[in-house]
């Protein structure tokens, strides 16, 4: 393997094509696909400050390196990619790429990352500023993951989360197949549209929640006072906890509250077979 240690690059594809090198302590200045069309890269204690860095390429991994504002769109249609203590400065990284692991890296500057990829590992990760974070991207597993922005994992299927904290408005709209364990989840409209999500212990808050879901699952969870109207045109197998603030004109299955429920709307809106099965106790 080739050894590139405590030097500096810049300009236009100063290592394009580099295959089996590993690079130490290394700054890639201002400039554009500085290692693009590459494969068998390892990277530590690596500065990079231009676009496109690793385009096109085959297994590479991360670990302790910077991506500075700058670098915005450096991680895109490349396969087998693993990240590990790395702070991503960056905006709009990871587009259409396979197997992305990313363990204990910040994401400060988050909007429009991960699209259209597949084959996610994220675990014990924090991003911000987020929006629009995961959009069709599939098959999923993360696991002590912080997320503050809006419209995350639209459109995905093939999600499981565990133990994590969801700040984000209208989250997992038109989702498919999607698990939710021991987290907390705030913001107005979650799930709509949505196929198969199932909440297990899941924490909800925000208005208007879990609206016209087909074969909504939940089990043992909460929701927070503002989480009114819930449930609307949604076929629904839930089991609640606490207080519900309101339900309104769910189409069909059952909601079990253990606890109390603010208000039940049925209306003449409620959408057949409107036999939904709600029992408090």
């Amino acid at each position: 393997m080739i050894l590139i240690k405590d030097q500096e690059f810049g300009g236009e594809r100063p290592l394009y094509t580099l295959h089996d090198a590993r690079l130490e302590n290394v700054t890639i200045h201002l400039g554009e696909s500085s290692i693009k069309e590459s494969g068998n890269i390892e990277a530590e204690a690596c500065t990079f400050e231009g676009k496109y860095v690793l385009w096109e390429c085959e297994d590479f991994r991360l670990n302790n390196c910077l991506f500075k504002e700058t670098s915005r769109s450096s991680l895109w249609y490349s396969r087998k990619g693993r990240l590990t203590n790395c702070r991503v400065e960056a905006p709009k990284m990871f587009r259409r790429m396979r197997g992305i692991y990313l363990e204990n890296c910040e994401f400060p500057l988050a909007q429009e990352t991960m699209w259209d990829c597949d084959e996610v590992v994220i675990k014990r990760c924090r991003a911000e500023h987020g929006d629009y974070f995961g959009m069709h991207t599939n098959d999923v597993e993360i696991e002590d993951f912080h997320l503050d922005g809006n419209y995350s994992f639209q459109y995905s299927r093939n999600v499981v989360i565990r133990n994590s904290l969801l700040n984000s408005k209208d989250s997992f709209w038109e989702c498919e197949n999607v698990t939710i364990y021991d987290s907390v989840i705030n913001g107005e409209y979650l799930g709509w549209y949505s196929k198969n999500l199932r909440l297990v212990r899941c924490h909800i808050t925000g208005e208007q929640p879990l609206c016209y879901c087909e074969n909504l699952v939940m089990e043992d969870c909460t929701f927070g006072d503002d989480a009114n109207l819930a449930f609307e045109y949604c076929t629904v197998q839930a089991t609640l906890r606490g207080k519900v603030h309101s339900i309104k004109n769910p189409t069909s299955g059952f909601i079990t509250v253990e606890g109390e429920v603010g208000e039940i709307i049925l209306d003449e809106n409620c959408l057949p077979p409107a036999n939904c099965k709600i029992t408090i106790i």
